[in-house]
């Protein structure tokens, strides 16, 4: 982040939103908007956006596969068919 460039008061992204919009583009880094000297919103392009959701989504998948496998090497998990026998009875469904 370069704070001379992508902090700035929300007047400039209001008088400069052009401008602005060209900057987030180019760097495809995000801006911190001021009000009052304090961070009040961050605008980033749409481009950025998406990957930033992409690589949430990955990491969640990650930690669910790397949680599932601890729960395997620790022993706790169950058979599925075990499971959905359990869900029959529990909900009077026959085979």
């Amino acid at each position: 982040m370069d704070i001379t460039k992508d902090i700035q008061p929300m007047t400039a992204f209001r008088n400069h939103s052009a401008d602005v919009m060209r900057h987030l583009r180019e760097t495809g880094r995000p801006m911190v908007l001021t009000v009052n000297g304090k961070a009040a919103a961050v605008v980033q392009d749409a481009a950025a956006y998406q990957r930033l959701l992409d690589m949430a989504a990955a990491s969640n998948a990650a930690e669910g596969i790397r949680q599932g496998l601890e729960d395997l090497s620790k022993g706790r998990t169950r058979a599925a068919r075990a499971v959905f026998d359990e869900i029959r009875t529990e909900h009077g469904i026959s085979r």
